[in-house]
């Protein structure tokens, strides 16, 4: 199965081009926040856009419950899916996606900038940011059993009698319940909180006398953690930080989806046990 990759940041209008490009390259099924959807149909999947917040809607549209995963991939080996389209909003959250759905590096890959004007993004930034409206490229009445925050809007309004194009009718608006919730931000306590109980579980760590967390200005494009530690006399140092800098990488990207560039550990002193 071939991967198309369609990608550019949130609130862009992906989800609103997704059908035009997914034609242009002959793409037999699209993959958008969790969702599997073929035509006019949800083939598998959940979507991210009913999660409680963003945190939540991060890891479902990355597929890491297995079960979401599992439910998928067989869904694409049985439903004669030859060419396949996913939507991310970076080219990392495109690697997770198809590391947990097993599937081949994309052939080819479409950023958002290459087929919508400046102003197309920026009346879609306006939606999403001040309205909280997102788009699902699947019809309303498909939509429905699989989403339970409001409908902004119909496809179409039924008590008209003057439809609109039938391009428009295969796209659902929606509000998540996220999207009232305004910004969520973690602060770098949180962060230290989450290492200092890793340090505090981890065999061979006396304690941590520094923690240090860098962040690049868009945090989409990940976090640099500085750690200080005292050790054991006798452990493994090579091993026990290993294990330290792999714990510290695994718990932090799962818990707030963050991206961690790296991991830096200083052993500062060895302590003996009493």
């Amino acid at each position: 199965m071939e991967v198309v990759a369609f990608v550019g940041p949130s609130g862009t209008g992906k989800s609103h081009h997704a059908i035009g490009v997914a034609f242009d390259n002959r793409c037999d099924a699209i993959i958008d926040d969790g969702l599997l959807i073929k035509g006019t149909k949800i083939l598998a999947g959940t979507s991210a856009k009913n999660e409680d917040n963003r945190i939540q809607a991060v890891k479902r549209a990355i597929f890491t419950d297995e079960g979401h995963a599992q439910a998928v991939r067989e869904a694409l080996a049985t439903n004669n899916i030859h060419r396949l389209l996913i939507i991310a909003t970076s080219d990392n959250m495109i690697n997770k996606i198809i590391g947990r759905l097993k599937l081949d590096k994309p052939v080819k890959t479409v950023y958002i900038n290459q087929i919508a004007s400046k102003a197309e993004i920026k009346k879609a930034r306006h939606a999403r940011l001040q309205e909280g409206k997102h788009i699902v490229p699947v019809p309303t009445i498909e939509l429905k059993p699989h989403f339970t925050g409001y409908f902004a809007d119909l496809p179409y309004n039924i008590f008209s009698s003057q439809r609109k194009q039938e391009k428009d009718a295969d796209r659902s608006i929606v509000r998540p319940s996220f999207s009232f919730y305004g910004k969520l931000l973690i602060s770098d306590s949180a962060l230290e909180d989450i290492i200092k109980i890793i340090g505090r579980k981890l065999e061979g760590v006396e304690r941590i006398t520094s923690i240090k967390v860098r962040r690049r200005s868009d945090n989409s494009k990940g976090i640099v953690i500085s750690v200080e530690v005292v050790l054991y006399y006798g452990v493994k140092l090579f091993a026990v930080t290993k294990q330290f800098q792999a714990k510290i990488k695994e718990k932090i990207e799962y818990m707030t989806a963050m991206k961690v560039n790296n991991v830096n550990v200083s052993i500062r002193s060895l302590a003996v046990k009493k």
